[in-house]
């Protein structure tokens, strides 16, 4: 049943699965918003239930990912090479990945941010999944790409697509260097091995939006060639 259900998207574009997976690696990420309004909240019940459903989430992309990579067709004629495409859903699946592995760390401590840390998390998570969007966006016009032979307006569309993701990225670079500052300021008064941790999911949220420009990059490699 699975092999039918692949060689079927398959005859149609190469490109529909990519895109399903981008789609589920995209909720994945999202969900860090939920978890971590329960996480500030220091409700570490209903954080547990976030990471659940992340770590579902997460468990659906690598098992998608796994039967891409099975099923895809190495003789493929297309536009684009069959190894290209493999390593631009590696990459997607390295956010879903990712999003799972800091809701671990997480749960699995109990974490509770400093106030003047946690001020500052909220629109730093949501500008890092804005990216992960972002880059689905990016996902979403590969098969216009396709149709349109990668020329045309088309290039021009997720050229500019790819140029909003960047500068997201920017932005959570940015906040990033806010966070930290604000850490810094008191890390003497924490625990060692806390602001050991604080200072690893500051830079693990990052990772995400980090993630989902390389998505962009990947894409742009491919209109390159």
């Amino acid at each position: 049943m699975a092999s039918h259900y692949f060689s079927k998207i398959f005859s149609q574009s190469p490109f529909t699965a990519m895109q399903d997976h981008m789609e589920i690696a995209d909720q994945c990420v999202g969900q860090l918003l939920p978890f971590f309004k329960s996480v500030l909240r220091e409700d570490h019940s209903k954080a547990k239930e976030a990471y659940k459903e992340i770590s579902k989430l997460e468990n659906k992309a690598d098992s998608l990912k796994k039967k891409l990579r099975l099923h895809m067709p190495k003789g493929l004629f297309m536009p684009v090479a069959r190894r290209d495409l493999l390593e631009l859903l590696q990459v997607q699946d390295k956010a879903a990945n990712q999003a799972k592995d800091i809701a671990g760390i997480i749960v699995g401590r109990k974490m509770v941010f400093p106030p003047k840390v946690a001020e500052l998390i909220p629109d730093y998570i949501k500008r890092c999944v804005d990216a992960c969007k972002q880059a689905k966006k990016v996902i979403d016009e590969l098969d216009e790409l396709v149709e349109t032979g990668f020329a045309g307006k088309e290039i021009e569309i997720v050229a500019s697509i790819i140029n909003e993701l960047d500068d997201i990225e920017k932005d959570t670079d940015k906040m990033q260097i806010k966070i930290r500052a604000a850490l810094l300021k008191i890390e003497k008064d924490l625990p060692p091995v806390d602001v050991m941790f604080y200072y690893k999911i500051i830079e693990g949220i990052g990772e995400v939006a980090d993630i989902a420009q390389r998505i962009g990059s990947r894409v742009e490699l491919l209109l390159a060639k």
